[in-house]
């Protein structure tokens, strides 16, 4: 007849946690949270230990050398070769001092989906993300925040986008400007802005723009010269004069100039009785 050695148990669905009394070199397993326990030191009379020590089981420890994916290891199953606690039956009552217990995942992976619910630090070098989108809820992203920033900690920080060439959108310091390394190409529609007015669109100047170091222009089909323009010279397909009355007269490039009555053209009250014109 085979012999059968028992231990006391809490069943799952009892509650995680230590049982409420051991005796001393008792031993006790709790289902719920998959830890073993043993009854450390003598309390009292009757052998009543002082303690409820963790020693084993797959919910009692996780360590370095834990070789379980870390997804399982944060949710579970609770059975089965993959067996792991789920991160409640961690801290419900199984370790009851978290900090002294040293969780290593220096270079693990996690194969899982991982979510973290509170803040998260990066301590490191390089931060490698290899996925397809990248979607984030804050509309604001902090670049070069280091101790105590200023523009020479920001010159040359920006966006880098790998190519054939690198495609940038930086800020330099020196020219104390942001700088793109490429084209800008805006939509049908859209125009470049200053300070909330248009300057520039695919076909229009802004009316603010009223001054330019322009040096030559297309064929101008349209508009008028205005009194803020200087004389107008004969070479350049003007009068070269300012103002002129009654009939003029031209010599090469020089100005317009007044023709003469009775020398540059005969009077209207000249009598013509011969002679040679």
């Amino acid at each position: 007849m085979a012999n059968t050695i028992r231990i006391k148990r809490r069943a799952i669905g009892g509650g995680a946690g230590a049982p409420s009394s051991l005796a001393n070199a008792e031993l006790a397993f709790n289902e719920d949270s998959q830890v073993l326990y043993y009854g450390l030191g003598t309390g009292g009379a009757g052998g009543t230990a002082t303690s409820a020590l963790a020693i084993g089981g797959p919910g009692a420890y996780i360590s370095s050398a834990t070789t379980r994916n870390a997804n399982l290891v944060l949710a579970g199953p609770a059975s089965g070769s993959a067996a792991a606690p789920t991160f409640r039956s961690l801290v419900a009552n199984d370790i009851p001092d978290l900090s002294s217990v040293y969780l290593a995942l220096a270079g693990g992976t996690v194969s899982g989906n991982l979510t973290v619910s509170g803040n998260l630090t990066v301590n490191g070098t390089t931060t490698t993300i290899n996925s397809t989108v990248v979607s984030v809820d804050d509309k604001t992203f902090e670049l070069g925040a280091v101790s105590s920033p200023d523009d020479s900690t920001a010159d040359g920080g920006g966006l880098v986008l790998k190519g054939a060439t690198d495609k940038t959108w930086l800020w330099v310091d020196a020219t104390d400007a942001w700088t793109s390394s490429e084209h800008i190409n805006l939509a049908s529609g859209k125009a470049y802005y200053i300070n909330g007015s248009s300057v520039l669109s695919g076909s229009t100047l802004g009316s603010g723009v009223t001054a330019s170091s322009l040096t030559s222009v297309g064929t101008l089909t349209s508009g008028e010269l205005g009194t803020g323009f200087t004389t107008v010279a004969v070479a350049q397909g003007g009068t070269g004069a300012t103002t002129i009355t009654g009939l003029v007269k031209g010599n090469g490039t020089s100005a317009f100039s007044a023709a003469v009555d009775g020398t540059d053209y005969l009077s209207p009250s000249t009598t013509i009785d011969g002679g040679t014109f």
